[in-house]
């Protein structure tokens, strides 16, 4: 689930201290936290550890990722971008269970990938993106994405310590006992309200128009870009009727 990196893990000198010291810091930041408040406590956690300025995690929906948790305002509004456009690192991600590690947006095959999102991210003071995977190749349940100000690449050490802040990730997300997945107030059930409110205005942007789902989240999707709204704003909007999509 999380990948070793030869001669950087315990053991290994310096190395092994430094992932002792990561490990530390890690059940530090989790010290005391309750199931809602794990993702976001290590989403600090991998700014504290890493040369990064934000971090958010996003958990596999349906049809678009759902934020669970952030550092901040910049990297929530990033990971809320994503899910608006329907593209970017978190979105490569997601579908092949494979790292993204874009070292510097402003490089053309970055433009050229996620045109929207890289503009807007370089807008936003960001530089480059590490999005990781949440689970495996195989199983793939959400990604950890980190935003750092500065154009560069981690360092294998950095990298070993961003794969294990990913995996407890997944654990804390994975390993919830049942009454916090399902309680009324639990965490996860706002999620899935959220997700069932878009499929609910995507379901009433297929009636109006006549059209198929995945041209009516399209629809939506635009419709919130152009509109500066999350697609679960706009989502709302929809389903409160202040907003139709066969009408001017």
């Amino acid at each position: 689930m999380v990948g070793v990196w030869p001669g950087d893990g315990p053991g290994s000198g310096r190395g092994g201290e430094e992932y002792e010291r990561a490990v530390g810091a890690i059940a530090a930041g989790l010290r005391g936290a309750g199931p809602a408040e794990a993702p976001r406590r290590l989403c600090e956690v991998a700014v504290d550890l890493l040369p990064v300025d934000g971090a958010s995690v996003s958990l596999r929906g349906d049809s678009m990722p759902l934020q669970l948790a952030a550092s901040g305002g910049v990297a929530a509004r990033l990971a809320q971008l994503q899910a608006t456009l329907g593209d970017g690192p978190c979105h490569h991600v997601l579908r092949t269970g494979a790292p993204v590690l874009a070292r510097d947006l402003e490089a053309g095959s970055c433009a050229d990938r996620w045109p929207v999102f890289t503009q807007q991210a370089l807008g936003s003071g960001v530089r480059a993106v590490y999005a990781l995977p949440l689970g495996s190749t195989a199983v793939c349940v959400g990604t950890l994405d980190l935003y750092s100000a500065s154009p560069g690449s981690l360092t294998a050490h950095q990298l070993h310590v961003a794969l294990l802040v990913a995996g407890v990730m997944t654990v804390a997300l994975t390993d919830l006992p049942f009454d916090a997945r399902d309680a009324d107030d639990g965490w996860l059930s706002g999620l899935a309200a959220d997700h069932d409110r878009v499929h609910q205005a995507v379901g009433m942007i297929m009636a109006q128009l006549g059209v198929g789902a995945d041209e009516a989240l399209a629809r939506l999707r635009g419709d919130a870009f152009a509109h500066d709204l999350t697609v679960l704003e706009a989502a709302l909007d929809v389903v409160a009727r202040r907003r139709r999509f066969d009408m001017p």
